[in-house]
């Protein structure tokens, strides 16, 4: 099979997981996919949290996780990537955790948690780094959900780091 290094629409309609993997459409994005995708999972929790409180958003985050981990694993084997960029669930997932906890908090603190996210999952630094290599593809072995956990995970370290960073910010600066 040949590695498909940049998905189109076509290929996102052709498998359900797809739409998922490739956040409907906004990992499709030719620059910055991973920032592109965050911002639809901003603009899909203000819009979403119109109807789910706390507790509704916690069903959403379980389920979606689950979602993920079947839609990011086959999406990267269709694709014959391991951790395709254009595979943005796990930052639309990782950002809804981050907003959900620091919900309710002003707009300028939603677009602080957005930069320190993307900082944090563009550039890999230490237990962000870690766990993106934690699960890499080990020569010989085929693209299975061990790459579909690792996709997920380093974001969720990265959503880990923020809230930290976040909250020890704000300890500080009280």
């Amino acid at each position: 099979m040949t590695a498909i290094a940049r998905p189109t629409a076509t290929f996102m309609l052709r498998h359900p997981a797809h739409w998922a993997a490739l956040g409907f459409g906004s990992g499709l994005s030719p620059k910055a996919p991973g920032t592109v995708g965050t911002l639809w999972g901003w603009l899909s929790f203000l819009v979403l949290s119109r109807w789910l409180d706390d507790a509704g958003w916690g069903v959403v985050i379980a389920l979606a996780l689950l979602l993920g981990l079947w839609a990011c694993t086959r999406t990267a084997q269709h694709m014959g990537v391991a951790d395709p960029g254009a595979i943005v669930w796990d930052e639309i997932v990782a950002f809804w955790i981050v907003l959900w906890l620091l919900t309710p908090t002003s707009w300028w603190n939603q677009l602080l948690a957005f930069a320190v996210f993307r900082y944090f999952d563009a550039t890999k630094p230490g237990p962000v780094g870690w766990a993106d290599r934690r699960f890499k593809l080990r020569p010989g072995e085929a693209i299975g959900w061990r790459q579909g956990l690792g996709i997920l995970f380093d974001d969720l370290v990265a959503a880990g780091c923020t809230l930290l960073l976040l909250a020890v910010s704000a300890r500080l600066w009280n």
